[in-house]
Formats: C-alpha cells, sequence, structure tokens
C-alpha cells in the first residue's frame, strides 16, 4: 500500500483518472467522484484510507495534492492546486490566516464561521469561532489524519482558550470514523455567549449550549437574515419563532419592537435557552410551546392563534437526493401550517437549509402552500447564508441555506 505521512508533493503516490474527468476539476471543483478514477492504473485499493495523493489527469497533467479515502463515494478532495505542495501546518496555518482575515473583515465581534470546509480550500475542515472559544468539526478521514497539524496551526494562529471537536455529525459514519465530542486543550464549558449585530449596529447577546447544543452550539448561518428581520417587522408585531433552538428569531424580533413573541421547539433545554435570551435582550417573556412543529402548528390554528410574523428555520428535511420528494412535501405542508396562523398582511419567513432542494423548489413549496389555503404572496426579500459561510462558485455543494421574506394576504 501507499504510505501515510508528510511529504513534499512530488514524492507523493498519483491518483490517477480516466480519460475526460478533469473537465470539473479544472473548473475549480474540489472532488474527485471514485467513478473517476482510472482503476487500472492506480487501483484504488492499493492506497492507504486517508493518505495524501497527487491528482493526475490521463495527459499527465497534476490536478492538485489532495487526500484520498478509497471506501467512500468522494474518493479525494483537492487541498492544493500547486503541484509542488506540501500540506502541514504551515500551510493549514497561511489558509486560516486567510480565512481569519475575511471574517474580521466583517464582523465587529469574534463570533462567526472561522472556516467553512471546501469554501476555504480546507475541504472536510470547520470551525466556528465564540471570542476565546473554538469548536470545530472534521468530517473526512483525511483531514483526521491532519488533525495535529490542524491544532497546531490553530495555537499559531489564534491561540484560543480551548479548542473543543464536535465530531458528533452523521458524516463521519460515512468516512469510518467515530463519532465523539472531546477537547485538543482547555475544558468544554457548559455554555457560552454568542453576539450577534443588527443592521443598525446593535448587539444581541445569546447564551448556548456547546456540547450538548445542535451543530456546534449556534447557527451563524443565518446571522445575516435575522440581522434584516427588523426592517420587515410591523411595530408591535406578535411573533412565531418556529424550529426556533435556542431562540435567535424570537429574540432578534424582541429586541426590534415585537410585542409579543413565542417559540416552537421539540427540546426543552432549547426552549429554555429561548425564554433566557429573550429575557435577556428585551423586557418580553416569551410564550414557549415544546413538540413537533407540525401538531403545535395545527393546535395553533385550532384554537384561533394569529401572528403578524411567523418564522419556519426547521432542520434539512432532505439529506439524500432520494427523500427530494418526501422532503419537499414536508416543506409545504410545514409552509401550509404556517400561513394558517398569519394575520392577513403579515410576515412569513421560510428558510431551508437542504443542499438538495433549489431555492426555486423552495419557492414552489410557499406557493402550493399558499394556494392551499388561498393566500397570495408576494416575495420581499431573498437572503441564504451569511457572508462567514462564503459560496465557491464552482461547488454547488456550498450553497444550501435559503430563506424568503414574504408579505402574505388573503387570495
Amino acid at each position: 500500500m501507499f504510505p501515510l505521512g508528510s511529504h513534499s508533493s512530488s514524492t507523493l503516490p498519483e491518483l490517477r483518472l480516466r480519460r475526460g474527468e478533469d473537465r470539473r476539476l479544472r473548473a475549480g471543483h474540489l472532488w474527485v467522484f471514485s467513478n473517476e478514477v482510472d482503476t487500472t492504473a492506480t487501483p484504488l485499493a492499493s492506497f492507504e484510507p486517508g493518505t495524501q495523493v497527487r491528482i493526475v489527469s490521463d495527459r499527465d497533467h497534476v490536478l492538485g495534492v489532495g487526500y484520498l479515502n478509497p471506501a467512500t463515494l468522494i474518493a479525494a478532495r483537492i487541498l492544493a492546486r500547486e503541484s509542488e505542495a506540501r500540506v502541514d501546518r504551515h500551510w493549514i496555518a497561511s489558509r486560516l490566516r486567510q480565512a481569519l482575515t475575511l471574517r474580521d473583515s466583517l464582523y465587529p465581534s469574534p463570533y462567526y464561521r472561522w472556516v467553512f470546509g471546501e469554501s476555504d480550500s480546507l475541504p472536510g475542515l470547520v470551525l466556528d469561532r465564540y471570542g476565546d472559544l473554538v469548536v470545530g468539526q472534521i468530517a473526512t478521514l483525511g483531514m483526521e489524519r491532519l488533525r495535529a497539524e490542524v491544532e497546531a496551526a490553530i495555537r499559531e494562529v489564534l491561540s484560543p482558550t480551548a479548542l473543543i471537536w464536535k465530531n458528533d455529525s452523521g458524516a463521519r459514519k460515512l468516512e469510518g470514523l467515530p463519532e465523539i465530542v472531546e477537547t485538543a486543550w482547555g475544558a468544554i464549558p457548559d455554555e457560552t455567549v454568542v453576539l450577534e449585530h443588527l443592521s443598525d449596529g446593535r448587539a444581541l447577546t445569546f447564551k448556548v449550549a456547546l456540547a450538548g447544543g445542535q451543530k456546534t452550539g449556534w447557527f451563524f448561518d443565518q446571522t445575516f437574515n435575522r440581522s434584516v428581520l427588523p426592517r420587515f417587522l410591523k411595530p408591535g408585531a406578535r411573533v412565531l419563532d418556529v424550529c426556533s433552538y435556542a431562540g435567535g428569531w424570537a429574540t432578534t424580533a424582541a429586541a426590534s419592537g415585537a410585542r409579543e413573541v413565542a417559540c416552537i421547539d421539540s427540546s426543552l433545554a432549547a426552549l429554555q435557552f429561548a425564554e433566557r435570551n429573550v429575557a435577556a435582550n428585551s423586557s418580553l417573556k416569551a410564550v414557549l410551546h415544546r413538540g413537533d412543529a407540525f401538531d403545535v402548528l395545527s393546535a395553533l390554528a385550532e384554537a384561533g392563534e394569529r401572528y403578524d410574523a411567523v418564522v419556519i428555520d426547521p432542520p434539512a428535511f432532505i439529506k439524500r437526493r432520494k427523500d427530494i420528494p418526501q422532503g419537499q412535501a414536508a416543506y409545504r405542508k410545514l409552509n401550509q401550517l404556517a400561513l394558517r396562523v398569519l394575520e392577513p398582511g403579515g410576515l412569513l419567513v421560510s428558510c431551508s437549509c437542504s443542499h438538495h432542494l433549489a431555492a426555486d423548489d423552495l419557492l414552489v413549496a410557499i406557493q402550493g402552500a399558499a394556494r392551499h389555503v388561498d393566500r397570495f404572496v408576494q416575495v420581499l426579500h431573498e437572503g441564504g447564508q451569511s457572508p462567514d459561510h462564503p459560496r465557491h462558485p464552482a461547488i454547488p455543494e456550498t450553497r444550501y441555506l435559503k430563506a424568503f421574506f414574504c408579505r402574505v394576504t388573503r387570495g
């Protein structure tokens, strides 16, 4: 087998592609699928899982240096385009500095996604910054093999008081990696603080769980969408935050002149954080509804409850391509239920974090729901993921979050 270890790229084993399979990579994509490999010239079984390789076209053009997992559909991911790149601590540190420069130019406080995988040329790595804490996730075997170098680079570039690996995502199972939460150094606090700034410059303070929270503890990808919410809220609005988690949308509404905010979530712990966050940023006390979002919305509609604004920000209903039909039906149903509790002329903020649901398909779901309950929808604003989650223009998979701000009237 080809060996693991740190090499100059000229000594790395070659992974050769089949004829014509270099076009997508030349256009900028970073993934090599297993069926694109010339397995006669370079059998995948010959490589040690996680090893670094030089990726070469059938015409002997070096396309980049990457890492390989022969057991997965995405067999290799490109780290560097330079044919002589040496991927080590110093190389990783340079990428981390580049990513840090972008975020510090965009955010007044150090609370953001520091590294967003392929979009920062560090495939398989996510780092979120909470002031002096960094929470990371490694999703691939190749990046796991570089973990010691990543940790050393983080110390060199930022030297946070704690680095926490929240490696509990299902993606690791596909790579043959265990799901585990642990620290590289420092201690895992039960909770920490996040600052978010509204479009007018005001700062909101949120308490969030780290080890016990969802994802890395907070959804930084919605930061910019939440920041523009006040622009669309009526004074004294009654607002419902569906799938609220720690109450990001509800808290933003409460701090922006809402007269009442309510949260729906299946997690009691999440609702308790939402209650605290609303209280810490306003004089309101959040109304809490624990349960399945579909069931709670149905019950609220039957009870005659009506809101001036409803935000639906559910988890991904479509995680695999084969789930698209069922997921589309779920988005339509959730939007339909939300519209049933929305006052005429009210605001619907409808979100999806499913990569496999295109923005136009979410609009179809919203419009289908509207026609079912005899509503007329006008899209006022379309949002995406915050700029600390930049899109790679050659990698459609890096675009996943959609958020439509809609005015809804009768008929």
